[in-house]
């Protein structure tokens, strides 16, 4: 195992090594193999992924998640799990796209309980359960995933997998609307959140706000 020290160069190097090119490359990588550290592992699948300082190669980041999610790195089993979803480097493979998720779920990895959630809503990779679906988002919904709060807010409105309720619905749009850098994302939580109060009486959209302002993440 490789100390903190050791971890924050092989971090600093990530980049200076993609720059550099196949000659530098190889050895590192060899190193970071050796060295098991899946942190590190996760971070050079991430530099293939997004191609930083070269080309983007979705197998090679393939191949350095699955060594760090054979660990148990939970942010690579999330970044597995949209490759297989994706198709990117893998065949598109929506079952084990939610084994991945679920893997990450488990450990309480909040963007992988969205995924999974959204899985279950869709019916890919598993059969379509909202109740699972509901349980999943809430899961994230609760430690702030401004997605899942989104996605909740609509399982609540149309009443699938929850009894319908307008006054959980506008709080969870309001939180999605609040927590959400998008502007993009922001303007459909509150149009969804105001599309839902032209249904509720003042009463209830005060509710939903007291409710709203309460809230804290778990």
């Amino acid at each position: 195992m490789i100390t903190m020290i050791k971890k924050m160069i092989f971090i600093a190097l990530l980049l200076a090594v993609s720059l550099a090119g196949a000659a530098v490359a190889g050895p590192f990588e060899d190193r970071v193999a050796a060295e098991g550290d899946a942190y590190t592992q996760f971070m050079l699948g991430l530099v293939y992924d997004q191609g930083q300082g070269g080309p983007q190669d979705y197998v090679q980041a393939v191949a350095w998640y699955r060594k760090a999610a054979d660990q148990g790195n939970a942010a690579a089993q999330v970044n597995l799990g949209v490759k297989y979803e994706r198709g990117q480097g893998v065949p598109q493979d929506y079952v084990q796209a939610v084994a991945w998720y679920r893997k990450a779920a488990d450990q309480g990895n909040a963007n992988a309980q969205n995924n999974l959630a959204l899985k279950y809503d869709n019916g890919q990779g598993v059969p379509q359960d909202y109740a699972q679906a509901v349980a999943w988002y809430r899961k994230a919904a609760d430690q702030g995933n401004a997605d899942a709060q989104y996605n909740l807010g609509n399982r609540y409105y149309n009443g699938q997998g929850v009894p319908q309720d307008y006054i959980q619905a506008h709080m969870w749009f309001n939180l999605s609307a609040s927590r959400y850098t998008d502007p993009t994302d922001r303007a459909g939580a509150v149009k969804n959140r105001d599309m839902v109060s032209a249904k509720m009486t003042p009463a209830q959209i005060a509710e939903a706000q007291r409710l709203a302002s309460a809230w804290k993440p778990k």
